[in-house]
């Protein structure tokens, strides 16, 4: 029988289709079976609008099977079928395409979920097919079979004896050049396929193998069902069988939303994150379905980096699809679930803080750091949705608060929010300038994460009042008193500040006195704005220049060492002023230049 070509430029297009189109193989199987749910979508549809009885959704069904010998895998609808003019027209015309035309058709009309947009999904059959052979029969019409290689163009004729509906069958390349066709005659296989890209069509997907002919879909999606409906027991199987963790989620958050975009979602936060979170390596994203279809297997646009912990999926009716059906074009309802999502999780962390607090400090020990550092990226532009996520060391309660606790308890003459940095929160807490800010009577915040002075930069303040370091909060918050005895005794060892300056030799820009150094005799400040741990975080970064940095000595003029220094001759004061450097540095957790030296010097002097 002579061939009808295509009605495009068939050979350009389909190779288009094939070898460019479609990232991965395997997803023929899904548009396939795509393909023949939105049939029995139109023919169950149609018959409700012209008010035939007689069909329920439970006589319907998709089959595959598989012909080993014959090497043919076969997809078979009893959906609407289509007449001679039809598989003509939708499949002797590349890219055009019935459903989309049937929605147009029926625009604005409730219940119509079909899938299929572009009609070039049938062609990704040729992906692992050398023939395609497409039996078909519309209600109160002829059976026809459709056939072609894919190559110069398709026949068309008359089959006798079939049913209503439409089989779709594929006979699959031969095994060579390192191509595994034969994979698609495995029935495992195709069960996994079925299982990662069409487990929730609503129809039964069967398969017989042997003596048992298996369903291999679940149906029914678990996030269409009513949040009164599932127990906690069920979203916990769920995220463990979806998303291979031993362990339950800390959070299970059900959105279902209707309104500019509809969609249901469930979102997860694991209980630890993967051993390949901190790597280039981690795939963060959703899952994204459309109409129960999976297009994409983590689609990074749906949650913001700083929420890429949460695993989960998003399922709508409303995405506007590319042609492919593998990516979605960023479009409005896109953006819409994202921004929805983000707050949705936002608030679902508050509330497990407001009233579940161990288990939030459990969530939050786990995922500070991306939400840190999601407040110190884009200059601050998140910081509504997660400054009131954070939690810091509270020195004065020895405690985990959040940044409005701490205001709501600081006295009513405390102007600003006073915060200490160092390798734990401990060692925070043991400076001489957080002892002397809690002998105040104000509370301080204990930070020790690299990142944590980058993001109080970043707030500036909050609830109108500006954050401070302790380090630089002394002379403010000295009294009068206090203010008028120090200017006293840096007059008085004004020589003495100056020798001990030159002694070191250009190591500090500044030997200057402090009263807020409590018990201990020395300790290191920077000039700039920069705190000496925000100048070690700096330096540990790679390939960064040499930062240039000016240190200042402080002394504490109530310390007894420093009331045994001005006696010292030049000698004894050059060595002591290094072992006042040096320890101020190993308080600062920066490296001494000559430990050796020191050792010999400490010795000498015990």
């Amino acid at each position: 029988m002579k061939k009808t070509p295509f009605k495009t430029e068939s050979k350009r297009l389909l190779d288009l289709m094939v070898n460019a189109v479609y990232t991965h193989r395997e997803i023929f199987l899904r548009e396939l079976i795509s393909n023949a749910s939105d049939a029995i979508d139109k023919r169950y549809y149609s018959a409700m609008q012209k008010g035939k009885g007689g069909l329920d959704r439970a006589d319907f069904e998709i089959r595959l099977a598989v012909d080993e010998a014959a090497r043919t895998l076969t997809v078979t609808d009893n959906g609407c079928g289509m007449t001679k003019e039809e598989l003509g027209a939708n499949l002797g015309t590349i890219a055009a395409s019935g459903t989309r035309a049937f929605r147009e058709e029926h625009a604005g009309e409730e219940d119509l979920s079909v899938i299929g947009q572009f009609g070039v999904g049938f062609y990704a059959a040729f992906m692992v097919a050398k023939k395609v052979q497409v039996r078909t029969r519309a209600e109160d019409g002829e059976g026809f079979l459709w056939e072609s290689d894919g190559v110069e163009g398709y026949t068309i004729r008359p089959q006798e004896d079939l049913p209503v509906g439409t089989s779709v069958a594929l006979t699959l390349k031969a095994d060579e050049d390192g191509q595994d066709y034969s994979e698609f005659l495995r029935p495992y296989r195709l069960e996994a396929l079925v299982r990662k890209y069409s487990d929730y069509i609503c129809y039964p997907i069967r398969m017989r193998n042997g003596d048992e002919d298996k369903t291999l879909n679940s149906m029914v999606p678990l996030w269409r069902k009513s949040k009164s409906e599932i127990t906690r027991e069920e979203y916990e199987a769920f995220y463990r069988e979806n998303f291979h963790d031993t362990d339950p989620p800390e959070v299970a958050l059900h959105v279902s939303a209707e309104g500019a975009v509809s969609y249901n979602a469930l979102l997860f936060v694991p209980a630890k994150p993967p051993a390949d979170y901190f790597t280039k390596e981690f795939k963060r994203g959703l899952r994204l379905y459309a109409n129960g279809v999976m297009i994409m297997d983590a689609s990074p646009d749906l949650l913001p980096e700083y929420f890429g912990f949460a695993r989960g999926l998003v399922d709508s009716p409303d995405l506007s699809l590319n042609i492919s059906r593998e990516l979605m074009q960023h479009d409005r309802q896109l953006t819409l679930i994202a921004n929805n999502l983000k707050k949705k999780l936002q608030q679902e962390l508050l509330r497990i803080q407001e009233n579940e607090r161990e288990r939030y400090e459990k969530i939050f020990a786990a995922y500070a750091r991306p939400l840190k550092y999601g407040l110190y990226q884009e200059f601050g532009l998140n910081r509504d949705l997660l400054q009131d996520l954070l939690l810091y060391y509270s020195a004065k309660s020895e405690k985990l608060v959040t940044l409005a606790e701490y205001v709501e308890t600081m006295p009513s003459e405390q102007e600003k929010i006073y915060y200490a940095t160092g390798e734990t929160a401990a060692l925070a807490r043991k400076l001489p300038q957080t002892q002397a800010i809690l002998a105040k009577g104000y509370d301080v915040l204990c930070m020790a994460d690299d990142v944590d002075e980058f993001v109080v930069k970043v707030l500036f303040a909050y609830r109108e009042h500006e954050f401070q370091a302790v380090t630089e909060a002394g002379e403010a918050l000295a009294t009068d008193a206090e203010k008028e005895a120090l200017q006293q005794a840096r007059k008085e060892n004004e020589s003495l500040l100056a020798r001990l300056k030159a002694a070191l030799d250009g190591k500090v820009s500044e030997v200057r006195l402090s009263h807020a150094l409590g018990d201990t005799v020395a300790c290191l400040a920077c000039e700039g704005g920069l705190s000496v741990d925000m100048v070690k975080v700096l330096r540990s970064m790679p390939d960064q220049p040499e930062l240039p940095v000016s240190f200042v000595l402080e002394l504490n003029p109530n310390h007894a060492v420093f009331a045994k220094l001005d006696a010292l001759d030049e000698d004894v004061l050059a060595e002591y002023a290094a072992l006042l450097y040096d320890q101020a540095l190993l308080m600062a957790g920066l490296p001494i230049e000559d430990s050796y030296e020191f050792s010999k010097k400490i010795c000498k002097y015990l």
